[in-house]
């Protein structure tokens, strides 16, 4: 019998190991790196398709209403780009996540195959080493015969289970990109829907704000009624708000846009309505303006005088408004609101008037040669030199400008650029509101009229003329009063310091009534005197004086004059009186 060679057995049975043990370990690898792949490509936490793609629409959500909302808040037009970012996120998110579907399956296959690897191994090194133990060729080619249809065996089933596990995963990815693309439509219109709300909100806003803004030009008083107003409409919209409608987060812009202008310096147009202290500023106005008059006839009564020369102007109220409004509000120890006004406030109001504004006089005597002309009885005129010392009491006023008390308080860029928007000439017709009571009615010059009575000397109107000194200013007044209303730059009313040119200038135009006629309120009266004696001579068809007509009552006209006894005051006149020359009619 020949010789069993039996290491040689031992060699294939190790060799069959080696190929096991090798088949093994690159599986193994494979398994590794396939796991280390997914565990990088999803968190922890996320264990499935499906639960990446959820968190990641869920993010994507929240992400979205939270930018949209914060976006609106701050700016309709920027929140809805920022809608359409966040859409696109969305998309971005359901392609990641289709991509991650694709590289799951690996990991499931690795798992099978391993699994599989391990079986056929560990059969493998059984088999064989049973049989290499009893040392015979039979069970050497058994064994090798045995390991290499158990590693046909588990392979194969290695490969079905694999290209099962990759099936379901394929199906397993399909239903999760579809239930992805799904959601990722729904997101889509979504936020398409909001954007479109949003943007719709935001228009609405923005014609909701003009208007609001345009309410308060036009009168504050107006203004104040809608806050009332509003305030109603948002308690009967309670339900609308927790439902979301877009109608009461407009009302709610609207209501907090004006508490914001009432609390800043822009409050100063609202200062015209009755507050609980029962003061208004037009009150307080006319108050310190009696006091800035009881300082010039003080100054007058004290010193005894020939000629009276009084030059400059005072500052105007709206830049002393302004300064006031601006100074309180921002005031970094003690800031206060100027909507209302109560003492404390006028006296805010008061000290910053006498900064502005300076009053000083003195006197000088003068010796002149004065030149007299009489008639020496036999028709020659005889002119006599006379030598006289007179005194003069020169009275100079001086102001300062807003730009110079913003100077004098240090104020800093943005108090500067507040106090130039009240400035602007398109809130005239709100200062008047404020300092006298008015609105766009065609008797508003006469509210601006009557609030200038007891001036004495009419300094505010022939120093804002342009004249140095002091003139007869009947006309100056009446064209001031036109001014404070707009009426000079609406070419409603002309500026005019003679009367013959007031006159020539509504006749020019066919806005004329004769003297005999019955005017009404707001028109312009011209008179001829009759004074033989005195300096208008007798009448000669050329005007003489000019007023306002107050109102006319029981056939009597009643009007408010400049420059009449050298004050600002009422005076009434007969329908028809022989020496009203006629009206003007403004085209108001």
């Amino acid at each position: 019998m020949p010789d069993i060679k039996t290491r040689d057995v031992v060699k294939g049975t190790v060799k069959t190991l080696d190929r096991a043990a090798i088949a093994t370990e690159r599986v193994k690898s494979a398994y590794i790196r396939t796991k280390d792949g997914a565990e990088h490509s999803v968190s922890a936490d996320e264990s499935s398709a499906e639960e990446y793609g959820a968190n990641r629409l869920q993010a994507g959500a929240e992400r979205l209403t939270s930018e949209a909302v914060h976006q609106f808040n701050k700016r309709g037009q920027n929140g809805v780009r920022d809608v359409k970012r966040n859409v696109e996120q969305v998309k971005e998110n359901a392609q990641k996540l289709k991509d991650l579907t694709k590289k799951k399956p690996k990991k499931a296959t690795a798992d099978a195959a391993k699994k599989g690897a391990k079986q056929g191994a560990k059969q493998t090194a059984k088999g064989t080493v049973k049989q290499t133990g009893k040392g015979t060729v039979k069970t050497a080619q058994k064994a090798g015969k045995g390991t290499i249809k158990t590693a046909e065996r588990a392979g194969k089933g290695t490969v079905k289970a694999a290209q099962k596990t990759v099936k379901t995963a394929q199906q397993t990815g399909k239903v999760a990109v579809k239930t992805t693309k799904a959601a990722a439509k729904t997101a889509q219109a979504t936020a398409k829907a909001a954007a479109k709300a949003a943007k719709a909100a935001a228009q609405a806003a923005k014609v909701a704000i003009k208007a609001t803004i345009a309410a308060i030009k036009v009168a504050a008083k107006a203004v104040v009624a809608f806050v009332k107003m509003c305030i109603a409409a948002v308690k009967a919209l309670v339900a609308a708000i927790a439902a979301g409608g877009w109608v009461a987060v407009v009302v709610i812009i609207i209501i907090c846009l004006i508490a914001l202008i009432v609390g800043s310096c822009f409050g100063i147009f609202f200062s015209s309505e009755d507050t609980d202290s029962g003061q208004t500023m037009q009150q307080v106005v006319q108050e310190i303006n009696t006091d800035y008059q009881t300082q010039l006839e003080t100054i007058k009564s004290n010193v005894t005088y020939d000629v009276l020369e009084m030059s400059g102007s005072r500052a105007v109220w709206p830049e002393v408004l302004a300064v006031y409004a601006v100074k309180t509000t921002t005031d970094p120890d003690n800031a206060q609101e100027v909507a209302t006004i109560d003492d404390s406030k006028k006296a805010i109001l008061k000290d910053i008037f006498w900064q502005m504004n300076t009053i000083s006089s003195r006197t000088e005597s003068k010796t002149e040669t004065v030149i007299t002309e009489t008639d020496d009885g036999h028709g020659n005129i005889v002119q006599t030199e006379t030598t006289v010392t007179r005194t003069y009491l020169y009275i100079t006023v001086s102001h300062k400008s807003a730009d110079e008390m913003a100077t004098s308080f240090g104020f800093n860029a943005d108090q500067k650029s507040q106090l130039a928007e009240l400035l602007k000439p398109e809130n005239r017709s709100m200062w008047s509101a404020v300092l006298y009571g008015i609105g766009d009615d065609d008797d508003a010059i006469v509210a601006v009229a009557l609030s200038q009575i007891g001036n004495v000397g009419g300094d505010p109107y022939w120093s804002w003329y342009g004249f140095g000194s002091r003139v007869e200013w009947c006309a100056c007044f009446v064209s001031w009063c036109a001014n404070e209303c707009g009426y000079i730059d609406e070419g409603i009313i002309p500026k005019y310091a003679g009367c013959v040119n007031g006159v020539q200038w509504f006749k020019d135009r066919g806005q004329w009534l004769d003297g005999s006629e019955e005017p009404v309120p707001g028109m312009i009266i011209f008179f001829d005197w009759d004074s033989p004696d005195g300096a208008s001579g007798p009448q000669d068809g050329l005007s003489d004086h000019t007023g306002i007509v107050q109102k006319v009552e029981n056939g009597i006209v009643y009007t408010v004059e400049g420059n009449t006894s050298d004050s600002v005051n009422t005076r009434q006149y007969s329908v028809g009186h022989y020496e009203i020359l006629g009206y003007g009619i403004p085209a108001y």
